[in-house]
């Protein structure tokens, strides 16, 4: 295909696949597509660990790496704040409302012991170090989400020869973007899973490209909402150089994701993917579960805590849950959830990564075909 994302990634389908899971990202770039590894998670040990499998699985094609480093959160400015001094910051009836909630669900809530210097949840530092590591594999675009990516971050993708992409939910926030160097625009509309803004991605895509256009030109990728090929070729007929994808990828086989999650995907119509802050901090679409509804709705609710305490709370508390659950706690199966995107009423079964893919192109090219048939 004749689009700028293919020639600056070395791709042959510009359909770019954001993943936590390893295997979904080899899979897509295998298949033809862009696989991107999601790090936020990770220490550069870990990551480490990652991308060598990835490299020993991708069969010479190539991937990239997303992290986040959020221009706006609780500790700013704060340098090496640990996971343990952090938690010395929550409040103590937010702690009792996620006990008390979990014990109605006769859920346990088991508390991962961690190092005492782990870092903080979304660190700056250590998403740097991340990238620090990453460069010793052939990663081929390394993107931020939450904000202008660091300085630092950018000047290692010139030095490397590494294009920098960031996802942006506003035309504002793309128009500091580009001039902030980036190299890729994601124009991520509020259908889209985790973290997203409020404007749809039909209207957000044509209006960055006419923000941006007399600044100078940055390809951008449609972004929310994406789940098949018609959609991706609408988002390309709008001025889209391609399309960025996360959500599509929660229902295949490699996905990280449990199988009671699955499960309830299939399950799912578009409304059920609400926009809440009871996970992160900040606005982040996810599927409706008995733990957002309490969170967002219960008037004992001490409501969601800033980025990055949210997830201090959230995260030993849906691990305890997705424990509870795949062990038949009917109760607990009422509160999993994950991040996913208003495409979730899409999803009517799991399928392979790589059969996704090629499910893009055959409707990508019918799409087209459609449209060329509509000026004979």
């Amino acid at each position: 295909m004749k689009s700028p994302i293919c020639d600056m990634l070395g791709i042959e389908f510009p359909l770019l696949a954001f993943s936590h899971c390893r295997d979904v990202v080899a899979a897509v770039s295998r298949a033809g597509g862009f696989g991107v590894f999601g790090a936020t998670a990770h220490s550069p040990e870990s990551v480490e660990a990652e991308l060598k499998w990835i490299d020993e699985h991708v069969g010479g094609k190539p991937y990239g790496i997303d992290v986040l480093v959020p221009e706006n959160m609780a500790t700013a400015g704060e340098h090496n704040v640990t996971w343990q001094q952090l938690a010395a910051r929550v409040p103590q009836q937010h702690r009792d409302f996620t006990t008390e909630l979990l014990a109605e669900a006769d859920v346990e809530l088991v508390e991962e012991e961690r190092p005492a210097d782990q870092p903080q949840p979304f660190d700056p530092d250590n998403a740097l170090r991340v990238l620090e590591v990453a460069f010793r594999h052939p990663i081929k675009l390394i993107a931020n989400a939450l904000g202008v990516p660091p300085p630092e971050m950018i000047e290692m993708g010139r030095a490397h020869g590494v294009p920098v992409a960031a996802l942006v939910g506003a035309k504002e926030h793309a128009v500091r973007q580009v001039n902030a160097g980036v190299d890729i625009l994601v124009v991520q509309g509020t259908e889209a899973g985790g973290h997203c803004g409020e404007v749809s991605t039909m209207v957000l895509v044509p209006e960055v490209l006419k923000a941006i256009r007399p600044i100078r030109e940055v390809p951008i990728l449609a972004a929310g909402g994406i789940m098949n090929g018609r959609q991706m070729a609408a988002c390309m007929a709008m001025g889209a150089a391609g399309a960025w994808t996360g959500s599509v990828w929660l229902a295949t086989v490699e996905s990280e994701t449990s199988e009671i999650f699955r499960e309830k995907m299939i399950a799912a119509s578009s409304r059920d993917a609400v926009r809440v802050r009871s996970r992160t901090g900040k606005p982040a679409r996810q599927l409706r579960s008995t733990w957002t509804e309490a969170w967002e709705r219960s008037p004992n609710s001490p409501r969601a805590l800033p980025m990055p305490l949210m997830s201090l709370i959230s995260r030993d508390a849906f691990r305890s849950i997705d424990r509870a659950a795949a062990a038949g706690n009917p109760k607990a199966r009422e509160m999993v959830s994950y991040f996913v995107g208003q495409g979730v009423g899409l999803i009517d079964e799991v399928r392979s990564a790589g059969q996704v893919v090629q499910e893009f192109k055959q409707e990508f090219l019918e799409a087209v075909e459609h449209l060329s048939g509509l000026l004979e």
